[in-house]
């Protein structure tokens, strides 16, 4: 790979999963890396010491941070060509068992952590008019199950975020794509990255009780490969033209239909009512 022609990406949640995979592929075939996550030795130990490479701290809740660790790749490699917003995790819970406290604690991290670390780092790309910003969703942001409700309400956060990232940021030469993987074979399942409620409601066992079987029974049996992830991730930030929304994985390929469809059945079976509310002036011009 030509000097000119790397990428400088610029990492969160990259000491492990596929954050780390990202990392480490984009290393692998030249890119010049910026590789964030509260405890960067574990970044170096994962990956080496190297020049390419720059572990940093970073808590995405700490904005101060962001913006210092922005500055800091900058400093060290140029320019920021790729953000990927990565860091996060699970809550499995129904609606009504998590408490404020949790959620809070979900959407601090998942939304606004998120939206602090895109703003320390845009500045650097609306100089430059051109970049790429890719927020890490999920299949849960685009179709909610039971059990993940207030994960879901945080990813499908981010899908509208990035939708409109994408069109305020396209005049300025800079695309924004929201990545949704299907379940992956990562450590996401385990305790270290989703939490379970102490409250569990027995009404709900049907539903939330049977995904928290599943989820259990499925801990590195997922069917996603994290290192094919990452690699169609490094496609995605090579394309001239991406998109702003790209489903991987068969399972979030088949909900995302499974959803499409339902959607556009549900919509006609109701487009009667859909379409009355309308003032009698807009009605009559239609």
């Amino acid at each position: 790979m030509a000097a000119n022609s790397k990428k400088v990406w610029f990492i969160t949640g990259a000491s492990s999963g596929l954050g780390l995979e990202i990392a480490r592929n984009a290393l692998q075939r030249g890119d010049l890396v910026v590789a964030t996550a509260r405890d960067p030795d574990a970044i170096t130990a994962a990956l080496g010491a190297q020049d390419d490479l720059l572990a940093s701290t970073l808590d995405v809740n700490d904005e101060a941070q962001a913006v210092f660790a922005a500055q800091a790749a900058v400093d060290r490699f140029g320019r920021i060509d790729v953000l990927v917003n990565n860091a996060g995790y699970g809550l499995l819970a129904a609606v009504e068992e998590a408490t404020s406290e949790e959620v809070e604690r979900q959407f601090q991290t998942n939304v606004f952590g998120l939206l602090k670390v895109t703003r320390a780092v845009l500045p650097h790309l609306r100089r430059a008019r051109k970049g790429h910003v890719i927020n890490i969703s999920a299949i849960a942001g685009y179709a909610a199950f039971a059990g993940w409700g207030i994960y879901s309400s945080t990813k499908f956060a981010v899908e509208g975020l990035t939708e409109a990232l994408a069109i305020e940021l396209a005049p300025l030469g800079i695309f924004a794509t929201v990545v949704e993987p299907g379940f992956m074979r990562t450590d996401f399942l385990e305790k270290t990255s989703l939490l379970r409620t102490k409250n569990v409601i027995s009404d709900y066992v049907a539903t939330v009780g049977a995904m928290r079987e599943f989820a259990t029974s499925l801990n590195h049996k997922q069917p996603g490969d994290p290192r094919k992830v990452s690699k169609a991730v490094l496609k995605l930030a090579d394309s001239l033209k991406p998109p702003v929304r790209l489903p991987l994985g068969t399972d979030t390929v088949a909900k995302m239909e499974e959803k499409n469809h339902f959607v556009e059945a549900e919509l006609e079976q109701w487009r009667s009512v859909a379409v009355s509310t309308d003032h009698d002036d807009v009605a009559k011009k239609s």
